[in-house]
């Protein structure tokens, strides 16, 4: 999964981005305040975050403290104009994982998005069926499956063991 929220308020620098990321493969969606951005995290899944700090509503850094409070550990990178040591460490301290200054080099900000996300790789696929072997998470055809925790454990350890038949007591 390539998909990544993109929470700035400058519109011109929001739209060069997302030209710029889909065009080396990756889905943007963009959060122009802190409210848009809290629903799309809380109905999508993302491979990354990139949020700024001084927006509208709630800035980036109550936004990202908030997530990781409701344990959304998704890799967040902050990209703000506010390069002061606290504004920084604050940034730390909410769960980012790392923090560019504007203005920024693209290019740099590309190799970094792909230093956070290549930790997601780490995926197993059999025919149509994909686990993501960090999170448990079980796709069919690129669609999250929303099973209970039983039938997904017993699917995933019969994907794992394939062609191996697993035996009764394991799978208990």
């Amino acid at each position: 999964m390539n998909k990544l929220l993109l929470l700035e308020d400058d519109p011109n620098l929001s739209k060069t981005l997302i030209k710029y990321l889909n065009h080396e493969g990756y889905e943007v969606d963009w959060a122009k305040n802190g409210e848009e951005a809290v629903d799309m995290a809380y109905e999508n899944k993302y491979a990354l975050y990139l949020f700024d700090i001084n927006v509208p509503l709630i800035n980036g850094v109550d936004l990202l403290t908030s997530l990781r409070e409701a344990e959304d550990f998704t890799p967040t990178i902050i990209i703000s104009a506010m390069v002061d040591v606290e504004t920084v460490t604050k940034g730390f301290i909410a769960g980012a994982d790392d923090y560019v200054k504007k203005p920024f080099d693209p290019e740099e900000l590309l190799v970094r998005i792909k230093a956070k996300t290549a930790t997601l790789k780490e995926k197993l696929t059999f025919r149509e069926f994909e686990i993501d072997l960090t999170t448990n998470e079980l796709s069919y055809h690129d669609r999250v499956l929303n099973l209970g925790e039983v039938q997904k454990n017993l699917l995933i350890s019969l994907i794992k063991n394939y062609p191996n038949p697993v035996v009764k007591d394991e799978l208990m």
